[in-house]
């Protein structure tokens, strides 16, 4: 470890950066793909790690979700590092020997994984000897057609069962963008499925611009698709239910500051108050605590029935309360910190909105879940690495207010 300190941290890297400056086009291009090669290194270092990992757990799940809170990365990503690294320790050698000489770097690496996955360990090796000299000098793309054309020459009767297990893992994905967009994926769908729900929505949509939209077309094929998500028939507004959270002072147009979106982070003050005040918006009014921003109650005076406890414990929490995860609250499970069977109170300071994986994780041999009673969540994982998560505050704390101080003017 202290050698790879002197890597990372050596000053021959400051020296090198601080002369980048002084390179021409093609040494300028030569340092990148020197520095490349280091990455690819130290990448299979990292995969090295990551599958002794797994060795000592035993495979499990949950390894994934330890990576992703030491590394601080999503679990999507810590999944496919832990399973590369697997399959790299074990059915792949060549090409972690190829990372070893940074002539593949660690995602064409992931590619040859995944494209292999469905193979016997014994076909698994006899396609990493073929690729050992078609991968160095491709690129991602070219080493994702190299290894699945390898893969189903190895194992031709094998393709139905690739084609199943690809149609079996299917799933509906949310990918946050930038302030106020989000993009929504069915990945890995059947294809004729896929092919059809599209001929649907661009024949809709073509429709609608023949009758005179002013919407471009892709702009028509994204409104017909979600509006058919939401139970329309393609072209109007659906109704949808998501936690926006913003000042009244925004609300009412005296500031500009941002509100938050669950699940998707800040969003400009325009854009809140454009969804706030659409023809189907519910607004609650949320008491907060002004010296720290919690949430304290639900104001009742709204237009449908309050859902009591669990709601007032989603508003708090807005999203899965473990570090790094972004699920809605909304579709997440209540789970007592203390088990109910061991003492546990159903009440807000012993409850925590947690999505199902991460409600299961807690309770794998080695996860200690710990929530004190101003709903701060401190995880810790079987490597005893402590994570910590608050309830984000829905403002900024504010100082006291005197009795002789004017009242604020709303």
């Amino acid at each position: 470890m202290a050698l790879l300190k002197e890597i990372t941290d050596s000053e021959v890297l400051k020296e090198v950066n601080a002369s980048l400056d002084t390179l021409g086009d093609e040494d300028a291009v030569a340092a990148a793909v020197a520095a490349s090669e280091g990455i690819a290194r130290l990448e299979a270092v990292r995969f090295r790690a990551l599958g002794q990992l797994s060795r000592h757990r035993g495979g499990a799940s949950s390894v994934a979700q330890e990576v992703a809170l030491a590394l601080y990365i999503v679990d999507g990503h810590a999944a496919g590092l832990v399973s590369t690294a697997q399959a790299l320790t074990t059915r792949l050698p060549r090409t972690l020997g190829l990372l070893d000489q940074g002539k593949v770097g660690g995602y064409g690496a992931m590619k040859v994984a995944t494209a292999t996955a469905w193979l016997s360990d014994e076909d698994a090796r006899a396609v990493d000897a073929v690729l050992e000299d078609r991968l160095p000098d491709r690129n991602s793309e070219q080493i994702r057609k190299a290894a699945n054309h390898a893969a189903i020459m190895a194992d031709r009767d094998g393709a139905s069962r690739r084609v199943e297990r690809h149609r079996a893992g299917r799933r509906l994905l949310v990918r946050q963008g930038e302030s106020g967009v989000a993009s929504i994926e069915v990945e890995d769908g059947p294809v004729e499925k896929v092919t059809a729900a599209y001929t649907r929505i661009d024949r809709e949509a073509r429709a609608l611009r023949a009758g005179g939209e002013t919407r471009t077309l892709d702009q028509l094929r994204a409104d017909v698709a979600l509006d058919l998500l939401l139970g329309g028939q393609g072209g109007t507004g659906e109704r949808a239910e998501v936690f926006l959270y913003l000042d009244l002072a925004t609300y009412l147009g005296l500031n500009e500051d941002p509100a938050e979106l669950a699940g998707h982070g800040d969003i400009p003050a325009s854009l809140a108050r454009e969804i706030a005040t659409g023809a189907d918006t519910v607004l609650r009014r949320i008491i907060t605590d002004p010296l720290s921003g919690q949430v304290l109650d639900l104001g009742r005076e709204r237009y449908r029935p309050t859902a009591g406890l669990g709601e007032f414990v989603r508003v708090r929490d807005r999203e899965c309360r473990r570090p790094g995860c972004h699920r809605v609250a909304q579709a997440c499970d209540l789970d007592h910190s203390v088990p109910w069977q061991f003492g546990g109170h159903t009440s807000a300071a012993d409850l925590a909105a947690l999505c199902r994986r991460d409600h299961r994780l807690k309770d794998e041999p080695g996860w200690i879940y710990h929530l004190t009673s101003d709903g701060t969540l401190t995880v810790t994982t079987p490597t005893g690495q402590r994570h910590t998560s608050e309830p984000p505050p829905l403002h900024e704390p504010r100082p006291a207010v005197s009795p002789d101080d004017e009242p604020p003017p709303f």
